[in-house]
């Protein structure tokens, strides 16, 4: 399933939703305070998805920026290749030194932000995976339930009894 046909249900919606009134329904409280606890669940994991979005933004800016370091520092390298020619072999060896310098501080830089956008990411992908067996263990749930539903309307239909003495009663 892409992210695309994912099913799209906010607190809101959870909130909002009426059922219709049946003589043997489900007791109205219990299931008011279920959609407000699935609608609270539903904000919680939606909090901590808008704050891994907000990581992975901070870290793909953090990146950006060392990229730009990185461009800064060649471009030094550059300027200090051009100085060379006044003093070549005083320069030859301390541009080395530096390129040397600036390479290790680079990948050092650069691995730390791949390790960094590689960990928001795989939080971003394990939040919404949570989010996505939340959804389905719950469309599950309430499938199994409307099944139980009609299985209980044909029972009714049919004259049958629920539970009860024998009379119709519960």
């Amino acid at each position: 399933m892409t992210s695309d046909d994912a099913f799209h249900l906010t607190p809101h919606d959870v909130r909002a939703q009426e059922f219709s009134r049946t003589m043997r329904g489900y007791d109205r409280s219990q299931v008011d305070e279920f959609r407000e606890r699935v609608a609270n669940e539903l904000e919680r994991v939606t909090r901590e998805r808008v704050q891994a979005d907000e990581r992975l933004r901070s870290h793909q800016e953090q990146l950006s920026a060392f990229r730009e370091r990185e461009k800064a520092m060649n471009e030094a390298l550059i300027a200090a290749q051009q100085l060379r020619a006044d003093a070549r072999e005083h320069m030859d060896r301390e541009s080395e030194i530096m390129l040397r310098e600036a390479r290790v501080e680079a990948q050092s830089i650069l691995e730390k932000a791949r390790v960094e956008e590689r960990l928001a990411r795989q939080r971003a992908e394990a939040a919404a995976r949570q989010a996505t067996a939340y959804v389905q263990g719950f469309r599950s749930f309430v499938e199994r339930h409307l099944g139980e539903i009609r299985l209980l309307e044909g029972h009714a239909d049919s004259g049958a009894t629920f539970l009860g003495d024998g009379d119709g009663t519960r």
